[in-house]
């Protein structure tokens, strides 16, 4: 009898890319100048978190950092510490689980860019509080009622074999529906593929 074994593993991550800086990075960042929303996508260190944090420099504006990774475990501190050392000093951090709209809805304006890292973590924290429909229709809400430069960070996992887990094939599914809903209507979409930025959209 064959059997088809297929696994997820879920990334508890605060979705960052390895450290330290990239001349190709800032020039592909640089040639997109000024956007007003971007959703960078990539797998596990792709380098979507340096990528991100190059464009959300090049505003040249205050940047307000969301970060949504939950502290579970002492290694899980140890990357979160990490990734806050590698941060501007001068950047705003907030920290949310599932209030990310309201985060967006407070923080993103003319003059200012808000750079979100990451809505898989975020999708997680929604699938356990049994709140995927509301939290994600309320996230487009605050996107759409809001301005300023917005950029948000998200794994790109749904390129793989359907799960076997129930659970993970409803967390597969809900984060492919989320990207496809920010993607219709974010100005750019970036995937990162070997700390290569891939464009997805752009504007015409």
């Amino acid at each position: 009898m064959n059997a088809c074994f297929c696994f997820l593993l879920v990334p508890w991550s605060p979705c960052r890319a390895g450290s330290g800086g990239s001349s190709s990075l800032r020039v592909a960042a640089s040639a997109l100048g000024y956007f007003m929303f971007h959703l960078v996508l990539g797998g596990a260190r792709s380098g979507k978190s340096r990528y991100a944090e190059t464009l959300a420099k090049q505003q040249q504006q205050p940047v307000v950092y969301v970060a949504t990774a939950q502290i579970r475990d002492a290694e899980m501190q140890n990357r979160v510490d990490r990734h806050q050392a590698d941060r501007p000093t001068h950047w705003a951090t907030v920290e949310v689980t599932i209030d990310l709209p309201k985060a967006i809805r407070e923080h993103r304006q003319p003059g200012q860019c808000v750079l979100v890292d990451c809505l898989t973590l975020w999708m997680m924290s929604l699938l356990e509080a049994n709140a995927i429909e509301q939290g994600v229709d309320d996230l487009l809400d605050a996107i759409a009622q809001t301005q300023g430069p917005l950029v948000l960070v998200s794994n790109e996992i749904t390129l793989g074999v359907v799960p076997m887990g129930e659970l993970s094939r409803r967390y597969v599914d809900e984060l492919g529906r989320l990207h496809q809903r920010i993607a219709a209507v974010a100005s750019h979409v970036t995937l990162m593929v070997a700390g290569i930025p891939m464009a997805v959209k752009q504007p015409n």
